[in-house]
């Protein structure tokens, strides 16, 4: 099996390129920079790295040349801005396979990545949706075939849990293309970890004859990367902290309701997409819920642009672009995301500017404490304006 190396310091592009990556079948480790990247090759060996240009510490032209420098001679896919494009003359010359463009598209990537290995298509074949306690609608059989990057079938949530109807439950409120695996005992539960990946754990806090914790403790060390979720009667004690305290990352607490779920796919499955960092570009992505569901979008924006402002800070970044064009336009939120990307930024020592169309720009005009931010029609723009 084929063995990918992606090199970014975002960590919203390593997330994309490695859930793309596994879904065809190979292994995939991740590296923050190209000093990172160079020593994971001295550790193994892979048949692509996915390089990223821009990156503190060491880039990927430095990376790359270093790599050759040394007589390594494995593939390299760089990934790369328009206004990096200029930079693939001398990186080609310097030997790559190939270059994307980013922001990319999944299947653009995927694309790159057979062709660079010489594939036709994705290795490993569909297995069927009734066996193994996984359960999925029958239009996501090919999403039960994915594999991660042991070779092992990955499945989205594993729960755990004595009483049936909570899986079955669980299944009415997550997206078809969700994968949900149930375990009902212990023993099950460890089977299926040692056999399977699960991104998403959700262990019963109550099961008979199981100390949760101890069980959350033995399934980690064979689920390393995955989150484990709490699932809890409400009660008039904070369970949440409680909970946490034990060592889970979350609480989802019973009977479900539809609110805690959808905000729990959108922390766990929506992420990725709804603020994705290039370089000191971040792009804020639509909202595609309820329109009750429109704060907690613009609250879950508002912090992952905090995290990705504080990284540029520590990047040493002086300037972040953001870009409000596949935003929602509200009279009232709007504003109120801006004004916090400012303070945050402000309090950072970063300039901001904003790529947003004419009706954002007037309506931020309204308001002294955004009205002589500079707003930009395009990234273009933004990036000429620097």
């Amino acid at each position: 099996m084929s063995r990918i190396l992606t090199v970014d310091d975002s960590k919203a592009i390593r997330m994309i390129v490695s859930k793309q990556v596994a879904e065809l079948g190979f292994e995939v480790d991740e590296a923050e920079d190209g000093i990172q990247g160079l020593a994971k090759l001295e550790e193994l060996t892979y048949d692509l790295v996915v390089l990223d240009v821009t990156m503190p510490n060491l880039d990927g032209p430095g990376m790359l040349a270093k790599m050759r420098e040394a007589g390594n001679k494995t593939p390299v896919l760089m990934l790369t801005s328009e206004s990096k494009k200029s930079i693939m003359v001398d990186v080609m010359k310097a030997g790559i396979e190939d270059y994307i463009l980013k922001p990319f598209k999944p299947e653009e990537l995927k694309a790159k990545v057979l062709k660079v290995l010489k594939l036709s298509g994705p290795v490993g074949s569909p297995v069927s949706s009734g066996g193994g306690g996984v359960t999925a609608s029958s239009n996501t059989a090919a999403s039960l075939g994915r594999v991660d990057p042991t070779g092992k079938q990955f499945i989205d949530i594993l729960v755990i849990d004595d009483m049936e109807n909570v899986h079955k439950k669980l299944k009415t409120l997550v997206p078809a293309h969700v994968t949900v695996g149930s375990a009902m005992s212990a023993a099950a539960a460890l089977s299926m970890c040692r056999e399977k990946v699960f991104r998403v754990v959700f262990l019963d806090t109550d099961i008979p004859d199981v100390n949760s914790a101890a069980l959350m403790n033995q399934l980690r060390t064979l689920q390393q990367h995955a989150a484990f979720l709490a699932l809890a009667l409400r009660t008039p004690n904070d369970v949440q902290k409680e909970q946490q305290a034990l060592g889970f990352d979350d609480v989802i607490f019973k009977p479900f309701d539809k609110d805690s779920i959808d905000d729990f796919l959108i922390r766990y499955f929506n992420d990725q997409e709804l603020v994705v960092a290039e370089e000191n570009l971040v792009k804020i992505g639509s909202f595609t819920g309820k329109e009750d569901r429109i704060e907690k979008y613009f609250a879950r924006v508002t912090k992952l642009l905090e995290e990705n402002i504080e990284k540029l800070a520590a990047a040493c970044f002086d300037e972040v672009i953001v870009d409000l064009t596949n935003s929602p336009i509200k009279s009232d939120r709007t504003p109120r995301l801006v004004l916090d990307i400012k303070k945050e930024a402000s309090k950072r020592g970063i300039e901001v500017k904003l790529v947003a169309g004419a009706e954002v720009s007037v309506l931020l005009k309204k308001f002294d404490e955004t009205a002589k931010l500079v707003i930009c029609p395009s990234v273009h723009e933004a990036r000429r304006a620097a």
